[in-house]
């Protein structure tokens, strides 16, 4: 992709997202993430009523007079995404690539997470880990990651959550926000995922495209292999690739679908060529319950 196509797209986007984030995703994302527990605020004298177990003792020796402390939400957050640039998400069948879609998603939580005043840091990760952007706040840093996921060219083809996740746990040692975006075509990442979900906020977010459920009948057609390069000649036609092409994506739907009820982790999936921002909303509506 030339300079200049980049730079309009980032815009292209940014207008969005930043649109989205303002207009829709502001009061909904605040309720959907409260914060990591409670923070000091003050000492003040004791009131009727007050829960005994915050009076300040020092302080009350001290004046001679009962004290208690004071908290109040801990607001910011820590909010890490978790994208999936492997191979398999250069493919679309509709008026966009996998890829895309992922941007947009992204663009659009970076944004409402910065009007939150939250920071924002990405992992980004094919069968290794391809680039770590530390989180921090603002405009500009969001700009930065929106080019990235459109200009980043990565190495590897593969995909490797498991690898994503346990890089994750161990560079983020405060307990976080994070969004896991990726098609989830991977195997053996059970494990990484519940210790993930265990030390932080998880949400994952399943970006599939329609024509992975169901092989279209255009007779013989040449596919390739986007993770691996191979390339097959397959008679969409028959009967017996109809069936395994549909078992295939099943197979790691109901493998997703188990892990993810599982272990609690909330979830939703988005769609290439559809409307992402119904299912965000309902997620971080079920969220705020």
């Amino acid at each position: 992709m030339q300079e200049n196509d980049i730079i309009k797209q980032v815009r292209r986007i940014e207008i969005r997202a930043r649109g989205l984030s303002q207009q829709m995703f502001s009061g909904e994302y605040h309720s959907a993430f409260k914060g990591r527990g409670m923070a000091f605020s003050e000492v003040r004298e004791y009131q009727y009523g007050d829960d005994v177990r915050n009076i300040d003792w020092n302080v009350t020796a001290r004046l001679n007079h009962p004290y208690v402390k004071v908290f109040e939400e801990e607001r910011e957050l820590t909010v890490m995404l978790l994208i999936d640039v492997s191979g398999s998400n250069l493919f679309g069948t509709t008026s966009q690539y996998k890829s895309e879609l992922v941007a947009e998603i992204a663009a659009t939580l970076a944004f409402s997470a910065i009007h939150n005043n939250d920071k924002v840091g990405v992992v980004m990760f094919s069968d290794h880990i391809e680039k770590f952007i530390p989180p921090k706040k603002g405009s500009s840093h969001i700009l930065r990651i929106i080019r990235e996921l459109i200009g980043f060219q990565p190495t590897g083809h593969g995909t490797n959550i498991a690898e994503a996740l346990r890089y994750f746990t161990n560079v983020t040692k405060k307990r976080s926000t994070a969004f896991l975006l990726s098609d989830l075509y991977d195997e053996g990442y059970e494990n990484a995922l519940k210790i993930a979900a265990g030390k932080h906020d998880l949400a994952v977010l399943r970006i599939e495209d329609p024509r992975e459920k169901e092989l279209p009948r255009i007779g013989l057609m040449p596919f390739e292999d986007m993770e691996t390069g191979e390339v097959r000649w397959i008679d969409t036609s028959s009967a017996n690739v109809q069936k395994a092409y549909k078992e295939h994506y099943q197979h790691y739907k109901d493998q997703a679908d188990n892990m993810l009820q599982k272990y609690g982790i909330d979830n939703v999936t988005m769609t290439t060529g559809s409307d992402f921002v119904k299912p965000l909303i309902g997620l971080f509506k079920m969220r705020s319950y």
